[in-house]
């Protein structure tokens, strides 16, 4: 199942490559938008509007496994990329060991603080305790959350992205079905939602970890494999610490930008939370490919081959366009009935909130998409100061004009639009980056993410 993105045509690689990727991050949205779908219709739209309010929060601990996934998959992917397989296992041993500790701090300080979130972005008080009991259940799932991260980044490292996809189909399923068992059979309401979750995520993480185990165990090595390495947790920390600040400040500026949407009642809020699951669904799918995009990189450039980063650069924003037009579509013209899976008779604020900001959004879905294959290029390389500073920009514009244009004529249509100037400043940067890239003029990409022997 491993395969080496060094050798073939760039275009066909990243092809076989991304595209089980496409489809596990469906697969993954469907357990945030089973969630969202079926409290709307089956328990309400106040439920609705707390899991939605919730997931704000949610996303900063997502942010912390996003990042350990991302910082693993980059250097597990150097590694074997230059055959280095005893370092490889370290790495991999070292991430698991450097997460369950950093699981641990996320676990007591979500519990500690969660209740002080939700009232800082001004929860209103008819969801309010669904909302913490939401959280509460999320945040005790948290190991399963972080180990099926790392995972997952393994899998890619090693150029698999079939059997996450399998992982995540029947995951995602079995939380469908067992969301409707909870809320409609057992009417546990908005904790039947989170308890689905929680049950059909650990049994995936297990199940994942078992086989990534295995997986290794079958690599032959050379060298001294560790259990634990002080320096390749500074070279994991390098990749990861960028990427957990970056999505973290992207949570941290979503629950601000939450808290102007909030004081515009329960009828926009639920529809910013049906929009926002199907704009993540889009975004997520752009954010993976770019992923997949970081393993090609930092496969090439362990094994020295830098001219094939440009190559797969065209080959990845052509896959991207081609997966972001018909969704771009989709949303613009269909919005109103996508967003009515969600609400069981919605509000009219409800549904006109939720098809404006589907209209403004997803006719930049072509620039974002540009971004965040540019990002994916920059973070399997280990430019990560790059990388940080078109991320930054694009987040604060978007948190900066949301609280000033929320409170002009605009109204919360101003919220929506200042999503389109960050991602079109972002991607300026995040072009100019790419471009004065190294492997653009012959020269070697520092390494990173990469040392000498211990």
């Amino acid at each position: 199942m491993n395969r080496d993105l060094t050798v073939g045509r760039p275009g066909a690689v990243l092809c076989r490559f991304c595209l089980p990727l496409f489809g596990s991050v469906i697969f993954q949205q469907l357990y945030n938008i089973a969630d969202s779908l079926i409290a709307g219709k089956f328990v309400g739209e106040n439920a609705l509007a707390a899991v939605g309010n919730s997931y704000e929060i949610t996303l900063i601990f997502l942010a912390f496994a996003f990042g350990c996934n991302i910082g693993c998959s980059v250097v597990v992917s150097r590694f074997f990329g230059a055959k280095e397989y005893d370092r490889m296992k370290t790495a991999v041993y070292t991430a698991m060991i450097a997460s369950v500790v950093l699981c641990a701090i996320l676990m007591i300080v979500g519990i500690l603080s969660c209740g002080g979130l939700l009232r800082l972005i001004r929860t209103p008080e008819e969801v309010m305790a669904d909302s913490r009991l939401y959280l509460d259940i999320y945040i005790w799932g948290l190991p399963f959350l972080f180990f099926y991260n790392i995972s997952n980044g393994i899998f890619s490292a090693l150029g698999d992205s079939r059997t996450p996809f399998l992982f995540l189909a029947a995951s995602s399923t079995a939380n469908i079905a067992v969301d409707i068992l909870f809320v409609t059979v057992f009417r546990m309401g908005v904790a039947g939602v989170a308890w689905a979750t929680f049950l059909c995520q650990g049994v995936s993480c297990v199940l994942a970890v078992a086989v990534v185990l295995r997986r290794l165990a079958k690599i032959p090595v050379q060298g001294r494999v560790r259990c634990f390495s002080g320096r390749v947790l500074r070279q994991l920390a390098a990749i990861a610490v960028p990427s957990i600040l970056q999505q973290s400040f992207i949570s941290v500026g979503n629950i601000i930008i939450q808290g102007v949407i909030n004081g515009f009642g329960t009828g926009v809020m639920a529809g910013y939370s049906a929009g926002v699951k199907l704009n993540n669904l889009v975004i997520t799918s752009f954010t993976t490919l770019g992923n997949g995009i970081s393993n090609y990189t930092a496969q090439n450039m362990g094994a020295g081959k830098p001219e094939r980063v440009r190559q797969g650069f065209s080959a990845g924003l052509r896959l991207v366009w081609a997966v972001c037009l018909p969704l771009a579509l989709l949303y613009f013209l269909g919005g109103e009935w996508l967003l009515r899976l969600f609400m069981d008779q919605p509000t009219a604020a409800a549904v006109r909130t939720g098809v404006l900001y589907l209209r403004i959004l997803s006719p930049f879905y072509f620039v974002v998409s540009a971004k965040l294959t540019a990002d994916g290029i920059l973070r399997g390389a280990g430019l990560m100061r790059a990388f940080m500073v078109s991320t930054f920009t694009d987040l604060a514009l978007r948190v900066a004009l949301a609280a000033v244009l929320s409170r002009t004529v605009l109204g919360s249509a101003g919220i929506w639009c200042s999503w389109p100037i960050g991602w079109s400043c972002g991607t300026m940067l995040s072009l100019l980056f790419y471009r004065r890239g190294p492997w653009n003029f012959g020269r070697e990409v520092p390494e990173q993410t990469a040392g000498s022997r211990e």
